[in-house]
Protein backbone atom coordinates (compact mmCIF):
# COMPACT_ATOMS: atom_id res chain seq x y z
CA UNK A 1 0.00 0.00 0.00
CA UNK A 2 1.22 3.50 -0.80
CA UNK A 3 2.39 5.28 2.38
CA UNK A 4 -0.17 7.67 3.80
CA UNK A 5 1.86 10.10 5.90
CA UNK A 6 5.40 9.32 4.73
CA UNK A 7 7.07 9.17 1.32
CA UNK A 8 7.85 5.75 -0.09
CA UNK A 9 11.00 4.44 1.63
CA UNK A 10 12.81 4.20 -1.71
CA UNK A 11 13.15 7.99 -1.74
CA UNK A 12 15.37 8.01 1.35
CA UNK A 13 17.48 5.21 -0.14
CA UNK A 14 17.91 7.04 -3.43
CA UNK A 15 18.60 10.29 -1.63
CA UNK A 16 21.55 8.76 0.20
CA UNK A 17 22.88 6.62 -2.67
CA UNK A 18 21.98 8.39 -5.93
CA UNK A 19 20.15 11.68 -5.35
CA UNK A 20 20.03 12.39 -9.10
CA UNK A 21 18.97 9.27 -10.96
CA UNK A 22 17.17 8.17 -14.09
CA UNK A 23 13.61 6.87 -13.73
CA UNK A 24 11.03 5.68 -16.25
CA UNK A 25 7.62 7.26 -15.75
CA UNK A 26 5.82 5.87 -18.80
CA UNK A 27 6.80 4.47 -22.19
CA UNK A 28 10.30 5.61 -23.08
CA UNK A 29 10.04 8.88 -21.11
CA UNK A 30 12.91 8.60 -18.62
CA UNK A 31 13.57 11.89 -16.83
CA UNK A 32 16.02 12.57 -14.03
CA UNK A 33 14.59 12.29 -10.51
CA UNK A 34 15.89 14.88 -8.01
CA UNK A 35 15.58 13.94 -4.33
CA UNK A 36 18.07 16.23 -2.53
CA UNK A 37 16.95 19.57 -1.07
CA UNK A 38 19.82 21.67 -2.45
CA UNK A 39 19.58 20.15 -5.94
CA UNK A 40 15.80 20.66 -5.90
CA UNK A 41 16.19 24.35 -5.07
CA UNK A 42 18.80 24.72 -7.82
CA UNK A 43 16.58 23.15 -10.49
CA UNK A 44 13.51 25.17 -9.49
CA UNK A 45 15.43 28.45 -9.57
CA UNK A 46 17.57 27.85 -12.69
CA UNK A 47 16.06 29.30 -15.90
CA UNK A 48 17.85 26.59 -17.90
CA UNK A 49 15.18 24.21 -16.61
CA UNK A 50 11.99 25.13 -18.45
CA UNK A 51 8.44 24.77 -17.13
CA UNK A 52 7.03 24.93 -20.69
CA UNK A 53 4.89 21.80 -20.95
CA UNK A 54 4.68 22.13 -24.75
CA UNK A 55 8.37 21.38 -25.24
CA UNK A 56 9.04 18.00 -26.88
CA UNK A 57 10.06 15.42 -24.31
CA UNK A 58 8.48 17.21 -21.36
CA UNK A 59 7.93 14.67 -18.54
CA UNK A 60 4.15 14.85 -18.23
CA UNK A 61 2.47 12.82 -15.50
CA UNK A 62 0.87 10.59 -18.14
CA UNK A 63 1.13 9.94 -21.88
CA UNK A 64 -1.22 11.71 -24.22
CA UNK A 65 -1.31 14.92 -22.19
CA UNK A 66 -3.35 17.58 -24.02
CA UNK A 67 -1.57 20.63 -25.48
CA UNK A 68 -0.92 23.42 -23.03
CA UNK A 69 -3.90 25.77 -22.82
CA UNK A 70 -3.55 29.58 -22.82
CA UNK A 71 -3.30 31.15 -19.37
CA UNK A 72 -1.81 28.21 -17.47
CA UNK A 73 1.20 30.27 -16.39
CA UNK A 74 2.57 27.60 -14.01
CA UNK A 75 3.69 25.73 -17.13
CA UNK A 76 5.12 28.74 -18.94
CA UNK A 77 8.48 30.52 -18.93
CA UNK A 78 9.11 34.28 -18.88
CA UNK A 79 8.08 36.59 -20.39
CA UNK A 80 4.57 35.06 -20.68
CA UNK A 81 4.71 33.61 -17.18
CA UNK A 82 5.74 36.99 -15.76
CA UNK A 83 3.10 38.90 -17.69
CA UNK A 84 0.20 36.71 -16.60
CA UNK A 85 1.25 36.08 -13.01
CA UNK A 86 1.75 39.82 -12.41
CA UNK A 87 -1.93 40.41 -13.18
CA UNK A 88 -2.96 38.23 -10.25
CA UNK A 89 -0.49 39.28 -7.56
CA UNK A 90 -2.67 42.10 -6.08
CA UNK A 91 -5.35 39.55 -5.13
CA UNK A 92 -2.90 37.23 -3.37
CA UNK A 93 -0.73 39.60 -1.34
CA UNK A 94 -0.29 38.91 2.36
CA UNK A 95 -2.37 42.02 3.14
CA UNK A 96 -5.24 40.90 0.87
CA UNK A 97 -5.33 37.45 2.46
CA UNK A 98 -5.13 39.02 5.92
CA UNK A 99 -8.29 40.96 5.03
CA UNK A 100 -9.99 37.64 4.30
CA UNK A 101 -9.25 36.13 7.72
CA UNK A 102 -12.63 37.07 9.21
CA UNK A 103 -14.41 35.54 6.23
CA UNK A 104 -12.34 32.35 6.43
CA UNK A 105 -12.97 32.11 10.18
CA UNK A 106 -16.70 32.49 9.53
CA UNK A 107 -16.51 29.68 6.96
CA UNK A 108 -14.79 27.42 9.52
CA UNK A 109 -17.39 28.13 12.18
CA UNK A 110 -20.35 27.76 9.83
CA UNK A 111 -19.09 24.41 8.55
CA UNK A 112 -18.50 23.09 12.07
CA UNK A 113 -21.92 24.37 13.16
CA UNK A 114 -23.48 22.34 10.35
CA UNK A 115 -21.30 19.30 11.02
CA UNK A 116 -22.18 19.19 14.73
CA UNK A 117 -25.81 20.24 14.38
CA UNK A 118 -28.29 18.51 16.65
CA UNK A 119 -27.17 15.18 18.05
CA UNK A 120 -24.49 14.56 15.39
CA UNK A 121 -21.39 12.88 16.79
CA UNK A 122 -19.71 11.64 13.63
CA UNK A 123 -19.03 12.75 10.07
CA UNK A 124 -16.79 12.39 7.04
CA UNK A 125 -14.36 15.21 7.71
CA UNK A 126 -13.44 15.52 4.03
CA UNK A 127 -17.00 16.05 2.80
CA UNK A 128 -18.16 18.12 5.78
CA UNK A 129 -15.13 20.36 6.36
CA UNK A 130 -11.84 19.77 4.54
CA UNK A 131 -13.23 20.10 1.02
CA UNK A 132 -15.83 22.88 1.43
CA UNK A 133 -13.50 25.12 3.48
CA UNK A 134 -10.95 25.93 0.72
CA UNK A 135 -13.64 25.68 -1.95
CA UNK A 136 -15.76 28.35 -0.30
CA UNK A 137 -12.70 30.55 0.27
CA UNK A 138 -11.42 30.39 -3.32
CA UNK A 139 -14.95 30.88 -4.67
CA UNK A 140 -15.27 34.04 -2.59
CA UNK A 141 -11.92 35.39 -3.75
CA UNK A 142 -12.47 34.56 -7.43
CA UNK A 143 -16.19 35.29 -7.62
CA UNK A 144 -17.25 31.78 -8.66
CA UNK A 145 -20.74 30.79 -7.42
CA UNK A 146 -20.28 28.14 -4.73
CA UNK A 147 -23.53 26.45 -5.69
CA UNK A 148 -21.72 25.21 -8.81
CA UNK A 149 -19.03 23.45 -6.75
CA UNK A 150 -20.33 19.98 -7.63
CA UNK A 151 -19.75 20.70 -11.31
CA UNK A 152 -16.22 22.04 -11.03
CA UNK A 153 -15.24 19.42 -8.45
CA UNK A 154 -16.22 16.70 -10.92
CA UNK A 155 -14.18 18.37 -13.67
CA UNK A 156 -11.25 18.90 -11.31
CA UNK A 157 -11.19 15.19 -10.46
CA UNK A 158 -11.08 14.27 -14.14
CA UNK A 159 -8.33 16.79 -14.89
CA UNK A 160 -6.04 15.84 -12.01
CA UNK A 161 -6.48 12.06 -11.98
CA UNK A 162 -3.36 10.07 -12.83
CA UNK A 163 -5.52 7.05 -13.68
CA UNK A 164 -8.08 8.70 -15.93
CA UNK A 165 -8.63 8.62 -19.68
CA UNK A 166 -6.90 11.53 -21.50
CA UNK A 167 -10.03 11.97 -23.62
CA UNK A 168 -12.11 12.38 -20.46
CA UNK A 169 -9.60 14.92 -19.15
CA UNK A 170 -9.88 16.94 -22.36
CA UNK A 171 -13.68 16.80 -22.21
CA UNK A 172 -13.57 18.00 -18.60
CA UNK A 173 -11.26 20.85 -19.54
CA UNK A 174 -13.54 22.01 -22.34
CA UNK A 175 -16.60 21.91 -20.07
CA UNK A 176 -14.88 23.81 -17.27
CA UNK A 177 -13.44 26.38 -19.68
CA UNK A 178 -16.83 26.94 -21.25
CA UNK A 179 -18.36 27.57 -17.83
CA UNK A 180 -15.60 29.97 -16.74
CA UNK A 181 -15.47 31.80 -20.06
CA UNK A 182 -19.19 32.54 -19.81
CA UNK A 183 -18.74 33.72 -16.22
CA UNK A 184 -15.94 36.10 -17.21
CA UNK A 185 -18.07 37.50 -20.03
CA UNK A 186 -20.97 38.09 -17.61
CA UNK A 187 -18.72 39.88 -15.12
CA UNK A 188 -17.41 42.12 -17.89
CA UNK A 189 -20.98 43.42 -18.26
CA UNK A 190 -21.89 43.34 -14.56
CA UNK A 191 -18.69 43.48 -12.44
CA UNK A 192 -18.50 42.73 -8.72
CA UNK A 193 -15.72 43.03 -6.14
CA UNK A 194 -13.83 39.87 -7.08
CA UNK A 195 -10.82 38.70 -9.07
CA UNK A 196 -12.80 37.57 -12.11
CA UNK A 197 -14.42 40.99 -12.44
CA UNK A 198 -11.04 42.71 -12.19
CA UNK A 199 -9.56 40.43 -14.83
CA UNK A 200 -12.52 41.05 -17.13
CA UNK A 201 -12.61 44.84 -16.76
CA UNK A 202 -8.95 45.71 -16.16
CA UNK A 203 -7.07 43.11 -18.20
CA UNK A 204 -9.25 41.58 -20.91
CA UNK A 205 -11.11 44.79 -21.74
CA UNK A 206 -7.81 46.68 -22.09
CA UNK A 207 -6.18 44.01 -24.26
CA UNK A 208 -3.55 43.07 -21.66
CA UNK A 209 -4.90 39.51 -21.64
CA UNK A 210 -7.07 37.56 -24.05
CA UNK A 211 -10.33 35.98 -22.94
CA UNK A 212 -8.74 32.56 -23.42
CA UNK A 213 -5.81 33.53 -21.18
CA UNK A 214 -8.14 34.84 -18.49
CA UNK A 215 -10.16 31.63 -18.67
CA UNK A 216 -7.01 29.53 -18.25
CA UNK A 217 -5.79 31.62 -15.32
CA UNK A 218 -9.09 31.37 -13.47
CA UNK A 219 -9.24 27.64 -14.14
CA UNK A 220 -5.78 27.16 -12.65
CA UNK A 221 -6.60 29.25 -9.58
CA UNK A 222 -9.92 27.48 -9.03
CA UNK A 223 -8.45 23.98 -9.25
CA UNK A 224 -5.24 24.66 -7.35
CA UNK A 225 -7.06 26.84 -4.83
CA UNK A 226 -9.17 24.01 -3.46
CA UNK A 227 -7.49 20.78 -4.59
CA UNK A 228 -4.23 21.11 -2.65
CA UNK A 229 -5.63 22.36 0.68
CA UNK A 230 -8.57 19.95 0.55
CA UNK A 231 -6.09 17.07 0.32
CA UNK A 232 -3.60 18.51 2.78
CA UNK A 233 -6.16 19.18 5.50
CA UNK A 234 -7.28 15.61 6.36
CA UNK A 235 -3.69 14.38 6.26
CA UNK A 236 -2.75 17.12 8.72
CA UNK A 237 -5.58 16.03 11.01
CA UNK A 238 -4.43 12.42 10.83
CA UNK A 239 -0.80 13.40 11.50
CA UNK A 240 -1.75 15.36 14.61
CA UNK A 241 -4.06 12.64 15.92
CA UNK A 242 -1.25 10.13 15.38
CA UNK A 243 1.14 12.39 17.32
CA UNK A 244 -0.85 13.31 20.46
CA UNK A 245 2.12 14.96 22.19
CA UNK A 246 2.38 17.41 19.29
CA UNK A 247 -1.35 18.10 19.39
CA UNK A 248 -1.20 18.62 23.16
CA UNK A 249 1.54 21.22 22.64
CA UNK A 250 -0.70 23.11 20.24
CA UNK A 251 -3.64 22.97 22.61
CA UNK A 252 -1.44 24.36 25.37
CA UNK A 253 0.00 27.17 23.23
CA UNK A 254 -1.96 28.70 20.34
CA UNK A 255 1.09 30.69 19.27
CA UNK A 256 2.63 27.46 17.90
CA UNK A 257 0.06 27.13 15.11
CA UNK A 258 1.97 29.12 12.45
CA UNK A 259 5.11 27.02 12.92
CA UNK A 260 2.97 23.87 13.11
CA UNK A 261 1.46 24.65 9.71
CA UNK A 262 4.94 25.04 8.18
CA UNK A 263 6.04 21.76 9.75
CA UNK A 264 2.93 19.95 8.52
CA UNK A 265 3.50 21.31 5.03
CA UNK A 266 7.09 20.06 5.13
CA UNK A 267 6.25 16.75 6.73
CA UNK A 268 3.32 15.84 4.46
CA UNK A 269 4.13 17.59 1.14
CA UNK A 270 1.02 16.55 -0.79
CA UNK A 271 2.47 17.25 -4.27
CA UNK A 272 3.66 13.65 -4.64
CA UNK A 273 3.82 13.70 -8.42
CA UNK A 274 6.77 16.09 -8.35
CA UNK A 275 7.43 19.35 -10.14
CA UNK A 276 8.29 18.78 -13.80
CA UNK A 277 10.92 20.60 -15.82
CA UNK A 278 12.94 20.09 -19.01
CA UNK A 279 16.52 21.22 -19.64
CA UNK A 280 16.97 23.77 -22.42
CA UNK A 281 20.76 23.34 -22.47
CA UNK A 282 23.34 21.05 -20.92
CA UNK A 283 23.52 21.56 -17.16
CA UNK A 284 26.01 20.07 -14.69
CA UNK A 285 24.25 19.40 -11.39
CA UNK A 286 26.17 17.89 -8.46
CA UNK A 287 28.45 15.96 -10.78
CA UNK A 288 25.70 14.78 -13.14
CA UNK A 289 25.34 16.17 -16.65
CA UNK A 290 21.73 16.72 -17.64
CA UNK A 291 21.52 17.17 -21.40
CA UNK A 292 19.37 19.65 -23.28
CA UNK A 293 15.97 18.11 -23.97
CA UNK A 294 16.06 15.79 -20.96
CA UNK A 295 13.23 15.93 -18.45
CA UNK A 296 13.56 16.44 -14.71
CA UNK A 297 11.16 15.53 -11.90
CA UNK A 298 11.76 17.24 -8.55
CA UNK A 299 10.50 14.99 -5.73
CA UNK A 300 9.38 17.60 -3.20
CA UNK A 301 8.36 15.00 -0.63
CA UNK A 302 11.93 13.63 -0.62
CA UNK A 303 13.62 17.03 -0.60
CA UNK A 304 11.52 18.07 2.41
CA UNK A 305 12.78 15.02 4.32
CA UNK A 306 16.47 15.64 3.52
CA UNK A 307 18.47 14.89 6.71
CA UNK A 308 21.19 17.30 5.67
CA UNK A 309 18.66 20.13 6.12
CA UNK A 310 16.21 18.86 8.75
CA UNK A 311 17.35 16.88 11.79
CA UNK A 312 15.31 13.71 12.32
CA UNK A 313 13.32 14.59 9.18
CA UNK A 314 10.72 11.83 9.51
CA UNK A 315 9.55 13.15 12.87
CA UNK A 316 6.71 15.65 13.17
CA UNK A 317 7.83 18.51 15.42
CA UNK A 318 5.49 21.52 15.61
CA UNK A 319 8.26 23.54 17.28
CA UNK A 320 10.69 22.92 14.44
CA UNK A 321 11.90 25.78 12.26
CA UNK A 322 10.75 24.30 8.95
CA UNK A 323 11.77 27.39 7.00
CA UNK A 324 13.06 26.71 3.53
CA UNK A 325 10.70 23.80 2.89
CA UNK A 326 9.65 23.30 -0.71
CA UNK A 327 5.98 22.40 -0.28
CA UNK A 328 5.05 25.50 -2.31
CA UNK A 329 7.91 25.10 -4.76
CA UNK A 330 10.72 27.60 -5.17
CA UNK A 331 11.83 30.34 -7.51
CA UNK A 332 9.71 32.17 -10.08
CA UNK A 333 6.98 29.53 -10.00
CA UNK A 334 6.57 29.39 -6.23
CA UNK A 335 2.88 28.97 -5.41
CA UNK A 336 0.96 32.22 -5.81
CA UNK A 337 -1.71 31.17 -3.30
CA UNK A 338 0.57 30.09 -0.47
CA UNK A 339 -0.60 32.82 1.93
CA UNK A 340 -4.20 31.74 1.40
CA UNK A 341 -3.33 28.08 1.97
CA UNK A 342 -1.42 28.86 5.16
CA UNK A 343 -4.32 30.91 6.51
CA UNK A 344 -6.88 28.21 5.68
CA UNK A 345 -4.80 25.54 7.37
CA UNK A 346 -4.03 27.61 10.46
CA UNK A 347 -7.61 28.75 11.05
CA UNK A 348 -9.20 25.50 9.90
CA UNK A 349 -7.06 23.22 12.07
CA UNK A 350 -6.98 25.41 15.18
CA UNK A 351 -10.76 25.92 15.06
CA UNK A 352 -11.44 22.22 14.52
CA UNK A 353 -9.34 21.04 17.47
CA UNK A 354 -10.55 23.85 19.73
CA UNK A 355 -14.22 23.14 19.11
CA UNK A 356 -13.93 19.35 19.02
CA UNK A 357 -11.31 18.42 21.64
CA UNK A 358 -12.43 14.78 21.65
CA UNK A 359 -12.07 14.38 17.87
CA UNK A 360 -10.91 10.91 16.86
CA UNK A 361 -10.70 8.76 13.75
CA UNK A 362 -13.21 5.93 13.47
CA UNK A 363 -11.42 3.95 10.75
CA UNK A 364 -7.91 2.44 10.74
CA UNK A 365 -5.30 4.10 8.57
CA UNK A 366 -4.96 1.13 6.24
CA UNK A 367 -8.69 1.22 5.43
CA UNK A 368 -8.68 4.76 4.04
CA UNK A 369 -9.02 5.13 0.28
CA UNK A 370 -6.31 7.21 -1.34
CA UNK A 371 -7.01 9.87 -3.94
CA UNK A 372 -6.08 9.16 -7.55
CA UNK A 373 -5.17 12.82 -8.01
CA UNK A 374 -1.69 14.16 -8.65
CA UNK A 375 -2.17 15.66 -5.17
CA UNK A 376 -1.80 13.07 -2.40
CA UNK A 377 -4.74 12.70 -0.05
CA UNK A 378 -7.67 10.56 1.10
CA UNK A 379 -11.16 10.47 -0.35
CA UNK A 380 -12.86 10.31 3.03
CA UNK A 381 -11.90 10.57 6.72
CA UNK A 382 -14.53 9.17 9.13
CA UNK A 383 -14.30 10.93 12.51
CA UNK A 384 -16.33 11.10 15.71
CA UNK A 385 -16.52 13.25 18.81
CA UNK A 386 -18.42 13.21 22.08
Amino acid sequence: MRPLLDPAPEYAKWQSEEPIRRVTIWGDNSPWLITGHEDARTVLADPRFSADANRPGFPHTRPGAPPQAPGLFHQMDPPDHTRLRRMLIPDFTFRRIEQMEDAIQRICDDLLDAMTDGDATQADLVAAYALPLPTLAICELLGVPYEDHGFFREKSNALTSVAGDPAEAMSARMALYGYLRALIERRAQDPADDLISRLATERVATGEATLDEATGMVSLLLLAGHETTANMFPLAVIALLQNPAQLDALRADDSLWPSAVEELLRHLTVIHSGIRRIATEDVDLSGVRIRAGEGVVVALQAANRDPSVYADPDALDVRRDAGGHLAFGHGLHQCLGQSLARTELRLGLSTLFRRLPSLRMTAPLDSLTLSTSTVHGVRALPVAWK
